[in-house]
C-alpha cells in the first residue's frame, strides 16, 4: 500500500486512499480508530526517507497521546528516528520518549547514546532537549549518566542549557535522593550565575532539593534582589517566596519596637509640660537606653526591588509580592499592596477567589489597609457564591463604627438575594458586626427579629441561630424576643433553628416562666419524630424546668425521659440515663445530684463570633496550605523573626582585583583633575560633596547595567570584559565633557543665588574650604568603593543619578549637558523609582517664592551672611507639605477640615506659629457662620482666630490662616469650631519641628553659639544643653541632597555652610521664646553617623532628635 501520493498533496487536499484532509485537527474524531492498518500507515511513514512524512506521523502520534490513546506499540518505530536531523521531528520524538520511556525501559536505554551525542550538539536547543529527555527517563540505571550530563550542562556557555540543567536537578533528586550532596554542588555553582534566565530555575531546584541550606543564598542574596525585575514571571514567584523565608531568618522584625515607640511618644507628649529637672533627667536616660529600630540595608533592598512588581500583569507575581510585604515590611509601608490586590479583583473568578482568601486573612490584622477600597468588595449579582461569601467576609472584617451604617445597608440588599447560601452567610455576618460593634447591636437584633417573619424558612432558621448568640450577651433586656421566638416552634422545621430556640428557652426559663412549660408540652408530643439535635435540647429543657419549676414540669420531664430511654440513638439514651440520675435523687445516686442546679444553670460565657480566617494566620499567604487551611505536602513553615540579627557581613561579596578596579581608578583621577584646576567655577564644598561621590557610586555598579541606570536590572549578555571596558571608556568621555561644561553652569547657579560684588567674596571663601573638603571626600569615596558590595553600589547607582539630573534640570535649564541628562533620568525614574522620586518639573522654577529643596540647599551653600537672602527664600525649606485632619467629614456631618503648618511667618504676631486651615463643604446645603470659639488652652498659650466665614456654598473649599502661640510645647491647642447649627470640639497638636523658624548664620557664628550653649550647660547638670545620638544611615540617604531634604522635612531649620563634606549643620530658633537650636549631623565610617543637638530647651531637643532620626532612617 503506497501512502506517498496522499501525504505529498497540499494541505486541504483529500487522499485517494480515504485519508482525512490535512486541514483537520489531527486529534479530532475519525482519524484514530482501532483499525490496525492506521498504525501500519504510521510505521510506514516513520520509515520513510521524507522528513515531511515523519513529521506528520509524529504529530498524529503525539495527538493520540494527548487524547489518552495507547501508542506504546509504535515505540520501536519512533526510537529509530531519535537521530533524525530535522529539529521538529526530533522534538516530537523526545516528547514521545518522555511519555513511554518508563514503560519500555529496555528500548529506551538503546537511545541513551543518541542523547549523549545530542548533549555535544552545536545547537543549544538540541543540547537542552537532549538533557530534558534524558532527565525525564526515570530509569534508575542511568542515574550516573544523568548526573554527568547535568554537571556538564551546568558549565555550558548557553544560559538556556544551564536553565535546563537546573530543571533537571529536582527530577534526578526525586529519582535518587542519595545524589543530594553532588546536586547541592551544582546548585551552588548555578546560584552564582549572573543571567536572569537561570535565576528562577535554580532557585526552584534549591527549594526542592535543599531549602534548609540557607548559607548558599548569602553570597547571592543581593544579586537575586537586583536581578528579580528581569527574571521571567514564574521565576519571580519562586524567588520572592524563597527570599521571604530567607529574610525572616536573617533580619529583625521591623515592627518589634512599635509598642516601645508609642510609649516613648506618649511620655514625650505628657512630659513636655513638666518642669521638674529630675523627671527630665530620668526621661533622657530612658530615651538614651532605647535603641531605635534601624532597618538592615539588605532588608530595604529586597522591599525596594520587589515594589515595582506590584504592577506586574501576572496575578501570581503580584500576590507573591503582596505576601512578602505583609510578612516583612514595616506596618507603615504595607499599605502599598492594597491597591495592587484590589486591581486583581477585576480578573477571572479563579484569581478573585485566591486573592480574596488572602485579603480576608490580611484584613483581620491590618484593617486600615483596605478601608479606602471598601466599595471594591461590594457584591455583584453576577459573582459566584464562593466569591460572594469571601467578599462578605472581607466586608465584615472591615466594619467599624465609621462605616457600619453603609455596610449594614449593603447587607439589607443582600438578604433579598435568591442565593440561599449567600443569604445565610449575610445573616451570620450581621451577627458578627453586632458582636464586634456594640453601638449597632440593638439595631442588628431588631433587624434579625424582623427576618423571623420572612417567608423563607432557611432565612428564619439562620436568623434564629444568630439571635440566640446575640441574646447570650444581654438576655435580661430581651425577654420579649425570647417569647416571640418560642411561638416559632410551631412553624420552623429546620432542626438547628428548633434546637437553638429550645436552648434559649431552657437557659433563660426564669424570664419566661409561663411559656417554657407549654413549649415542653408541645415538644413532648412530637418527640419521637424530631431530629437527634432537637431531642437532645428537649431533654435539656426538661431537666432545667424540673430544677426551676418542678410543680408544673415534673410529670412532663419523666415522660420525656422515658421516651428518650428507648430511643434508637445511643447518645440520646445515654443522655436520658445520665440526667435522670442527676436530677431525680435516689438512694443509689451519688454526691453529684446535690450540684445539679449549678451544673445545668451555670452562667455560660457568650460565644465569640470570630472570622473563620483567623486560624489561617500561621500559614504563609499565597500558599496552597493557606488556601486549603491544611498543611499541604512540601509546605515549609514561615520561620519566626530572630531575637538578634545574624551577622550581615555574610552577604558581602569580595570583588576580584582584576574586574574593574583599574578603570575605576583611572576614571576617578580624570574626574578629580578638573575639580582642582577649575578654580573660578567652584561654588563651595557642599556642591563638590554632592557631585563627587555620586559619580563614583554610579561607576561602582557591578550588576551588568550601565552606571546611570536606575532600574537595577541586568542584561544576560553583558558579562564580557570587553563590553565593560568599552562602557567605561564611553563613560569617561561623557565625564570629561560634563566637567568641561561645568564652569558656565556653576556660574549661572551663583548668579541665581546672589548678585554683584558679593559674588567675589563667596567664590574665594568656599574655595579655601572646598580644597580640604574635596580631599576627604575623595578618600571617603575610595574607602566606600573598596568596602561596599555590589548590591549597595547598585542601589546607590539607582538613586543618585535621578537626583543629580533633577537638580541639574532645575538649576541650569539653558546648558547643553542638562538637555541630554534628563533623557537618562526620565528613563530611570519610569522603570523603578516611581514612588521614591518626584519627576523633574517641566519648567525651571526661578521667580516663584516657593523654591525646590535642592535649589534652596545650593543657594544656602552660596550664602555666608544673614543679610543677602530675603525671608521669602527662608520659609519654603520644606519638600512635601504634610496635611493633618482636624475634622472628618463623617464626624463633621459633611464639613471636613484639614490643616498644615505653612512655615511662613504670621504677620500679626511673630511669636505665633502660622497654621493654614482648609475648610470644605461636602453637603448639599450651604454652611454659615464658621468660626472659632471657647479655646481651651494651657497657661501661656494664645490663639489668634481667623475671621468668621459668613457662608460656605456646597462643594466649595476655603483657606484661612490662624496663629497659635504654643509656648514651645507640643501640647495640643483645643477649641470649638462652630457653624450656625453645630459645635465641634477639635484640637491642633504641632510636631516639634514646626515650633521653630530657620536662622541663617555663618560657620563661625554657628561655632560661637555652640560654645556659648555648652558653657551654659556646665553651670547646670552635664548634658543639659547638648544631646547626641548614634544612627545608621540607609543606602538611599547617603547624598547631600537626600540628607538635607530629610532633615528639613522633619524640622523647619536652615542649613549652615560647612567646610567639611562629612558634616551637616542646621540652625533654627523657637518661634515663641526665640531659643536657639543647633543641629549637627556628622558622618563616621561606613553608614554610621552622629546627630548632635544643642539647645537650652532640652525637652524640645530630645523630641527633635527622635523626629530627625526617624526621618533619616525610615
Amino acid at each position: 500500500m503506497s501512502a506517498g501520493p496522499a501525504y505529498n498533496e497540499e494541505k486541504g487536499g483529500s487522499s485517494s486512499l480515504g485519508e482525512p484532509e490535512y486541514g483537520h485537527d489531527p486529534a479530532s474524531g475519525g482519524i484514530f480508530s482501532s483499525d490496525y492498518k492506521r498504525h501500519d500507515d504510521l510505521k510506514e511513514m516513520l520509515d520513510s526517507n521524507k522528513d515531511s512524512l515523519k513529521l506528520e506521523a509524529m504529530k498524529r502520534i503525539v495527538a493520540m497521546i494527548a487524547r489518552g490513546k495507547n501508542a506504546s506499540d509504535l515505540f520501536p518505530a519512533v526510537v529509530k528516528n531519535v537521530a533524525c536531523k530535522n529539529i521538529e521531528v526530533k522534538k516530537l520524538v523526545y516528547v514521545y520518549l518522555v511519555r513511554y520511556a518508563e514503560e519500555q525501559q529496555d528500548l529506551a536505554l538503546l537511545s541513551i547514546s543518541t542523547f549523549q551525542r545530542g548533549l555535544k550538539d552545536p545547537n543549544q536547543l538540541i543540547r537542552a532537549s537532549a538533557l530534558r529527555v534524558l532527565s525525564s527517563i526515570r530509569v534508575p540505571i542511568i542515574v550516573p549518566i544523568m548526573m554527568l550530563a547535568i554537571k556538564e550542562a551546568a558549565s555550558d556557555m548557553s544560559p538556556y542549557v544551564r536553565k535546563t540543567a537546573a530543571h533537571a536537578i529536582p527530577k534526578l533528586y526525586s529519582l535518587d535522593s542519595d545524589q543530594k550532596d553532588q546536586l547541592i554542588e551544582v546548585i551552588e555553582k548555578l546560584l552564582a550565575d549572573k543571567t536572569t534566565l537561570v535565576a528562577g530555575s535554580v532557585v526552584m531546584a534549591f527549594e526542592e532539593v535543599c531549602p534548609e541550606r540557607i548559607d548558599l543564598i548569602h553570597k547571592n542574596y543581593r544579586k537575586l534582589c537586583n536581578l528579580l525585575i528581569d527574571v521571567e514571571e514564574w521565576g519571580q514567584v519562586v524567588i520572592i517566596n524563597m527570599l521571604t523565608r530567607y529574610a525572616r531568618t536573617q533580619f529583625l522584625s521591623p515592627n518589634q519596637n512599635e509598642s516601645l515607640l508609642e510609649e516613648s511618644a506618649e511620655k514625650a507628649f505628657y512630659g513636655s509640660e513638666e518642669e521638674d529637672s529630675k523627671d527630665d533627667k530620668a526621661e533622657q536616660a530612658s530615651l538614651a537606653k532605647r535603641k531605635p529600630y534601624v532597618m538592615d540595608p539588605d532588608h530595604r533592598l529586597l522591599l525596594r526591588n520587589t515594589k515595582p512588581l506590584l504592577q506586574s500583569r501576572n496575578a501570581a507575581v503580584v500576590m507573591s509580592v503582596a505576601q512578602l510585604y505583609f510578612h516583612l515590611a514595616p506596618k507603615a509601608e504595607v499599605g502599598v499592596i492594597a491597591k495592587a490586590l484590589v486591581r486583581l479583583l477585576r480578573s477571572h473568578s479563579e484569581v478573585q477567589y485566591v486573592v480574596l482568601q488572602n485579603v480576608a486573612t490580611m484584613s483581620i490584622k491590618r484593617r486600615g489597609m483596605f478601608e479606602p477600597y471598601l466599595k471594591s468588595f461590594y457584591i455583584r449579582s453576577t459573582d459566584p457564591t464562593q466569591i460572594k461569601i469571601l467578599k462578605l467576609e472581607v466586608l465584615t472584617n472591615l466594619a467599624n463604627e465609621t462605616n457600619i451604617s453603609t455596610i449594614l445597608r449593603e447587607f439589607q440588599t443582600y438578604i433579598r438575594s435568591m442565593d440561599k447560601d449567600f443569604v445565610a452567610a449575610t445573616i451570620q455576618a450581621i451577627g458578627r458586626c453586632a458582636t464586634n460593634i456594640g453601638k449597632v447591636r440593638d439595631t442588628c437584633l431588631n433587624g434579625l427579629v424582623q427576618l423571623l417573619s420572612n417567608r423563607d424558612e432557611l432565612v428564619v432558621a439562620e436568623s434564629v441561630v444568630v439571635i440566640k448568640k446575640l441574646l447570650q450577651m444581654q438576655p435580661s433586656q430581651h425577654s420579649e424576643i425570647i417569647k416571640h421566638m418560642a411561638k416559632l416552634t410551631d412553624n420552623i422545621q429546620v432542626p438547628m433553628a428548633r434546637a437553638s430556640i429550645l436552648w434559649l428557652i431552657g437557659e433563660y426559663c426564669e424570664h419566661v416562666p409561663k411559656i417554657a412549660p407549654d413549649v415542653l408540652r408541645k415538644m413532648a408530643k412530637s418527640f419521637t419524630s424530631e431530629e437527634d439535635i432537637v431531642k437532645l435540647q428537649v431533654i435539656n429543657l426538661a431537666a432545667k424546668l424540673y430544677l426551676t419549676n418542678s410543680k408544673q414540669s415534673k410529670l412532663l420531664t419523666q415522660y420525656v425521659l422515658n421516651l428518650a430511654k428507648y430511643d434508637q440513638n445511643y447518645d440520646i439514651r445515654d443522655r436520658a440515663r445520665f440526667i435522670r440520675q442527676l436530677i431525680v435523687p435516689t438512694e443509689k445516686s451519688g454526691a453529684l445530684s446535690k450540684y445539679a442546679k449549678k451544673l445545668f444553670l451555670a452562667q455560660k460565657p457568650a460565644p465569640i463570633l470570630e472570622s473563620s480566617f483567623k486560624e489561617r494566620e500561621h500559614f504563609q499567604l499565597g500558599s496552597l496550605s493557606h488556601l486549603l487551611n491544611a498543611k499541604a505536602v512540601g509546605y515549609q513553615e514561615l520561620p519566626d523573626w530572630p531575637s538578634e540579627a545574624p551577622d550581615p557581613s555574610v552577604r558581602n561579596v569580595e570583588v576580584p582585583e582584576w574586574t574593574k578596579c583599574t578603570s575605576r581608578e583611572k576614571r576617578k583621577e580624570k574626574v578629580e583633575k578638573p575639580f582642582y584646576s577649575d578654580s573660578e567655577g567652584e561654588s563651595g564644598a557642599t556642591e563638590s560633596a554632592d557631585s563627587e561621590p555620586e559619580t563614583m557610586s554610579g561607576s561602582e555598579s557591578e550588576s551588568g547595567s550601565e552606571s546611570g541606570s536606575g532600574s537595577g536590572s541586568e542584561d544576560e549578555d553583558e558579562e564580557d570584559e570587553d563590553e565593560e571596558e568599552s562602557e567605561d571608556q564611553s563613560e569617561e568621555k561623557e565625564e570629561k565633557k560634563r566637567k568641561r561644561k561645568e564652569a558656565p553652569r556653576k556660574g549661572s547657579l551663583e548668579s541665581a543665588g546672589s548678585e554683584g560684588e558679593q559674588e567675589k567674596t563667596k567664590k574665594k571663601q568656599p574655595l579655601q574650604e572646598g580644597k580640604g573638603g574635596s580631599e576627604s571626600s575623595s578618600e571617603e569615596g575610595s574607602l566606600t568603593e573598596s568596602s561596599s558590595s555590589e548590591s549597595e553600589s547598585g542601589s546607590e547607582a539607582e538613586e543618585s543619578p535621578p537626583e543629580k539630573e533633577a537638580k541639574k534640570k532645575k538649576a541650569h535649564p539653558s546648558s547643553k549637558p542638562a538637555t541630554k541628562a534628563p533623557k537618562k533620568g526620565s528613563k530611570e525614574i519610569s522603570l523603578l523609582d516611581l514612588d521614591d522620586f518626584s519627576p523633574p518639573p517641566s519648567q525651571p522654577v526661578t521667580t516663584s517664592p516657593i523654591v525646590s529643596t535642592s535649589l534652596v540647599t545650593d543657594l544656602e551653600g552660596l550664602t555666608l551672611t544673614d543679610t543677602t537672602l530675603a525671608a521669602a527664600i527662608i520659609s519654603p525649606v520644606f519638600g512635601a507639605v504634610k496635611t493633618y485632619e482636624l475634622l472628618h467629614r463623617m464626624t463633621g456631618e459633611g464639613l471636613s477640615v484639614e490643616y498644615y503648618f505653612s512655615r511662613q511667618p504670621f504677620p500679626p504676631d511673630s511669636r505665633m506659629v502660622a497654621v493654614q486651615i482648609q475648610i470644605s463643604n461636602n453637603t448639599a446645603a450651604e454652611v454659615k457662620n464658621i468660626r472659632v470659639s471657647e479655646p481651651k488652652l494651657l497657661s501661656g498659650m494664645r490663639v489668634q482666630e481667623f475671621q468668621e466665614i459668613e457662608t460656605l456654598p456646597p462643594g466649595e473649599t476655603v483657606n484661612v490662616v490662624m496663629g497659635i502661640d504654643f509656648c514651645d510645647s507640643t501640647q495640643a491647642a483645643s477649641f470649638q469650631l462652630c457653624t450656625h447649627t453645630r459645635q465641634f470640639y477639635v484640637s491642633i497638636q504641632p510636631p516639634v519641628g514646626e515650633l521653630m523658624a530657620p536662622v541663617f548664620m555663618s560657620e563661625n557664628e554657628f561655632k560661637r553659639e555652640q560654645e556659648q550653649l555648652l558653657k551654659m550647660g556646665v553651670g547646670k547638670l552635664t548634658g543639659m544643653s547638648e544631646i547626641t545620638e548614634k544612627l545608621t544611615l540607609p543606602d538611599k540617604c547617603q547624598s547631600d541632597h537626600v540628607i538635607v531634604q530629610q532633615v528639613t522635612a522633619a524640622a523647619n531649620v536652615s542649613r549652615v555652610p560647612c567646610g567639611s563634606d562629612k558634616e551637616y549643620r542646621f540652625a533654627a530658633k523657637t518661634v515663641s521664646s526665640g531659643s536657639l537650636i543647633l543641629v549637627t549631623l556628622e558622618k563616621k565610617t561606613g553608614n554610621v553617623a552622629h546627630l548632635t543637638i544643642n539647645s537650652e530647651k532640652m525637652l524640645i531637643g530630645t523630641m527633635l532628635v527622635k523626629d530627625i532620626i526617624h526621618s533619616l532612617t525610615q
